[in-house]
This record gives C-alpha cells, structure tokens and sequence, in this order.
C-alpha cells in the first residue's frame, strides 16, 4: 500500500509545489477538487469529471448519511466503487452543512442533534460517528468534525466555537483508523481574529494530523479580511502537512490564497456557475444567456490553450440555455471544471519557474479586460 505523505516539490515565496500520495494515487497541488456532494458532480459522468484534469473529487458526510446511508454506501463497495471513481475522495465532516440548520439543530459538547432538511427525521452527530461514517464510505481524507463558526460573532463568541471544534478534533483523532494511504485533515476556526486562529492552529498542531484545513472563510467575510486570516494562519502550520483552504472560490481567491501558501481548494462554483448560465473564461465571467451572444460563431474562450467543448459556439450554448435544454448546464459545467483545471496548471508551472507572482499579475489584469467585443 502507498504511504499517505505529502512532498514539497519546489517554492516561491510562500507557495508551494507540491505532491500528495494517497491509496487511491497521486494528486498534484496546488489542486482544486470538484464538489460531488451526494456521490456525484452535478451533470457529469466520473469520466468526464477526470478529463477535466481533476485528481480528486469532494462528496459531503451530511448529505450521504441522510441517504442513501452510509451503511448503504459501504453495502455497495465504498465510494469509489458506488460513484465510478477509482481516484482520492476527500469528504467533509458535514459540519458547514449543519451550520445552516440553525433552526433545526441543537449543539453541546457532545455534538450537533439535528432534524434532517428532508424529512424532519433526528439526527446525532457527534465527532465519533462523523468518523465511522466518513470511514464506512471510505474517503481517502477525511476531516475532522467541527463547528464552522458563523460570519459576524464577536471575538468571545468566536472563541468558544474554536474551542469547542478543538475539542471534536481531539476526538475525532482518537477514533480514526489509521491506514496506509489514508489521512485525517484538522480544521483550523476562530473566525476574523488572529489569536483564534493561532490557538486553533497551535492545538491541531499539538494533536498531530495528516493535513491542515483552514475553515470558516469564504462565509461573508470578503476578500481582503479572508487573506488577513491566511497571511496568519498558514505560517503557524506545518510547511511538510498539505493545507486546504475550504470551499473557496473564486479564481482570483485561489491565486491569492496560493500566494499564501494554500495547496488545497474545493467549491461548488463552477459547477453551480454552469448550471445556471455563468461561464468562466480568461477575460472573467460571461452570461451565455444574454443576447449578444445570439449568433457568435466564437468558442467561449478564445484564449484557452485546452479549449473542452470543442467546435461548440456561445450562439450554440445560448440557445441551448434559451431551450432550456439539459446539455447546456452539462457542456458550460465542463467548461468551468476544465477551466479550474486549466488555471490550477498554469499556477503549478508559474511556480515552478519562479514566477508566481508575475503570474498573478498578469491573471488580473487579464481578468480586468472583461468580455471579448460583441461581434
């Protein structure tokens, strides 16, 4: 069996090169993972989601214990078998998830208890069980159970949520099963504050994980306040462990948290981005919908080097959306994963010649052009 590790390939400046080895192979990072919530990422087959260039896919704890079950997932040969992806799985504890239940949850320090959105039917949650079932599925890296704390709360509110998701973490590494080729993801909270964080990650740190994740971003906090969070966290967590920045995001998010030292990014925008009509390109995003792209002959993305949807015209993709045809959220999806992919490799050359930030540069004011001209 392959040793679960991480290698550091190369640096510049705070970022890195790098490359993760799992039971279920190797991933290069910096790495964006496709969000398959409920064992699948909306739209695509698991052969055209690995075309894309993705290595590793994301499936959610909370919305596969609700069904079909765990024990069901497991019946049925574990979550690679169950969703025709032999490649790394990682899945998250469910706990962002059971943060939106506010009104349909109870916390302490036992767990979460919580009706589920679907049938009203009580749930218990705690770190133990969030273990054995990320376990029964048979993710490649699973994380720890913890309280993604809320936008807004002030520092003490703060500091009681990082303390208790703490606490789950220590738990939740008592109780995983270690095994070749398989980790255990820390989750560092403590909302906007720098000495939250710091504790947060002093405390993973001391109870040893295979990787570090930084959680409760990306929830309203903006751009400038998330990068703040990151320019003190990353330096406070161990340069030899991945780090993964949780549900984030946009392309210039991902360029400026990899600046930061991040390896690791997962979110449901480009696939949600394409089923509703947005695409993502070099010059920023469009919106197939709007008229002026009625009768362009021209691909999505002229200035794609990977161009996925082959001939395929945005007066094509328009009238598809218009006809409310299913293969135009399918083929804008694919291009958005593709596009993701496309970016991730860009950024993974651009540091390993140096020149990341060069890079950066250049991908902004690229991005600040907009739109190519109406024809």
């Amino acid at each position: 069996m392959t040793a679960f590790g991480f290698e550091v390939l190369g640096e510049d400046g705070r970022a890195r090169r790098g490359r993760l080895s799992t039971a279920h192979g190797t991933i290069e990072t910096p790495v964006f993972m496709p969000v398959g919530t409920a064992a699948t990422v909306k739209g695509m087959t698991s052969e055209s989601v690995a075309r894309t260039g993705a290595e590793i896919v994301l499936a959610n704890t909370y919305h596969l214990m609700l069904r079909p079950g765990p024990e069901t997932v497991n019946k049925l040969g574990g979550l690679h078998k169950f969703m025709d992806w032999e490649k790394p799985i990682l899945t998250d504890s469910g706990g962002f998830q059971v943060m939106s239940l506010t009104d349909l949850r109870k916390l302490d320090d036992t767990g979460v208890e919580f009706r589920s959105h679907i049938d009203g039917t009580k749930f218990l949650l705690t770190p133990e069980r969030s273990i054995e079932i990320q376990n029964l599925l048979d993710s490649t890296i699973t994380m720890v159970l913890d309280e993604c704390t809320a936008n807004g709360v002030d520092e003490a509110a703060a500091a009681d949520s990082m303390k208790l998701s703490m606490r789950w973490a220590a738990r939740c590494r008592d109780v995983f099963e270690q095994r070749d080729g398989y980790g255990l993801f820390g989750i560092v909270q403590g909302s906007i504050y720098p000495d939250q964080r710091l504790e947060s990650a002093a405390a993973l740190v001391d109870i040893g994980f295979d990787g570090y994740a930084v959680g409760g971003l990306a929830v309203g906090e903006g751009q400038e306040a998330m990068f703040s969070v990151l320019d003190v966290t990353t330096p406070a967590l161990p340069s030899g462990h991945p780090r993964y920045l949780m549900g984030v995001g946009m392309p210039d998010d991902i360029v400026g948290a990899v600046q930061r030292g991040i390896d690791m990014f997962d979110c449901v925008l480009p696939t949600r981005s394409g089923r509703t009509g947005q695409a993502f390109t070099r010059r920023g995003t469009l919106n197939i919908r709007n008229a002026r792209h009625a009768e362009d002959p021209r691909p999505l993305d002229p200035d794609s080097k990977y161009p996925c949807v082959g001939s395929v015209s945005r007066g094509y993709l328009h009238h598809l959306f218009k006809a409310k045809e299913m293969l135009g959220p399918m083929l804008l999806t694919t291009h958005n994963l593709h596009y993701y992919q496309e970016l991730m490799r860009d950024i993974r050359h651009a540091i390993e010649q140096g020149r990341l930030d060069a890079f950066a540069d250049e991908f902004r004011a690229q991005q600040a052009q907009g739109d190519i001209e109406p024809l």
